[in-house]
């Protein structure tokens, strides 16, 4: 019989997600694994530590891993020679799409500045900058920058977008110096690669508007932190961040004090819509998985 590792031990859980022909173990990351040299398939825990991904070197019947996260930069070093490594496209889209909505409101509409003025009651009545009528560029477009597209047109937006490969109304990395000087606000969707490490510095920020907002909810070695702290205290940009680099953020760091920035401890996926996608496509992998069909979301070596 098939042994699949999985991050949860709920009974009601498992009798959802486990279709017939398929024994159990489970692993939240701490302990250890049993029957660890049977487990064909493992799901580690979310945003497990490192350790949680060492233990894969003790599953040498191992043919799949089941990410729970889009990206897994982190996964590959960790990750046996011959294994199928699948990520979670689709389960996180919608909250994160979500979310960099929230930030780019809250940035623009001065929602940080709102809620500390609340604490001391002043009433900060001005004229303050609406999401409407401004030009978002969308850096990274894949799924979730589909479902971010798809809740940015109901904002009456002008939106622009950049993946690796250019396609339809998308175009390639290329084409960013030139769209960069038209964004209001720069929202970056993209993972983690060798091609996109450090890819928001000096050059990128130097070709963004005075004063544009740049939201990162992808990862945060995307972007240069030492030419985004210099940005940020010059004025150049604003942020909104929901990763950062280092992560998480040391209280010491100058990120927290830095002008026109406001931060959310990379909570874009973590939400209640997590975990029933995440069932789903679990249990539809692991069908797939017993009949011998191709798996969904099987990710290239980078």
């Amino acid at each position: 019989m098939t042994l699949v590792c999985l991050p949860w031990s709920d009974p009601q859980v498992l009798e959802k997600v486990l279709p017939p022909g398929i024994d159990c173990v489970t692993y939240d990351g701490s302990g250890e694994i049993a029957r660890a040299a049977e487990v064909e398939f493992f799901v580690p825990p979310y945003m497990g530590a490192a350790h949680t991904l060492e233990v894969m070197a003790s599953m040498p019947s191992l043919k799949v891993v089941q990410a729970l996260t889009a990206g897994v930069d982190n996964v590959w070093q960790h990750l046996p020679h011959g294994v199928a490594l699948c990520n979670a496209k689709g389960v996180h889209d919608a909250s994160t799409a979500e979310l960099a909505v929230g930030l780019t409101i809250a940035s623009l509409r001065k929602f940080p500045e709102f809620a500390r003025a609340q604490e001391s009651g002043q009433w900060l009545y001005d004229r303050y900058d609406a999401l409407a009528d401004k030009t978002v560029l969308i850096v990274g477009f894949g799924s979730v920058g589909a479902a971010l597209e798809a809740r940015l047109i109901a904002f009456e937006v002008n939106i622009l977008k950049v993946a690796r490969t250019a396609r339809g109304d998308v175009e390639g990395f290329d084409a960013l110096p030139a769209l960069l000087g038209q964004a209001d606000v720069v929202i970056l969707t993209c993972p983690l690669t060798d091609q996109t490490r450090g890819l928001v510095d000096h050059t990128f920020i130097a070709a963004m508007k005075q004063g544009a907002l740049l939201v990162n909810v992808s990862r945060g070695p995307v972007v240069n932190t030492d030419d985004l702290l210099a940005a940020l205290t010059s004025g150049r940009i604003k942020a909104a961040l929901d990763v950062t680099d280092p992560e998480p953020l040391p209280a010491n760091h100058g990120l927290w004090r830095a002008p026109g920035v406001f931060i959310s401890p990379h909570v874009g996926g973590n939400t209640s819509a997590f975990l029933p996608r995440a069932y789903r496509l679990v249990s539809d992998q692991l069908q797939r998985f017993v009949a011998g069909e191709p798996l969904l979301h099987v990710m290239s070596a980078p």
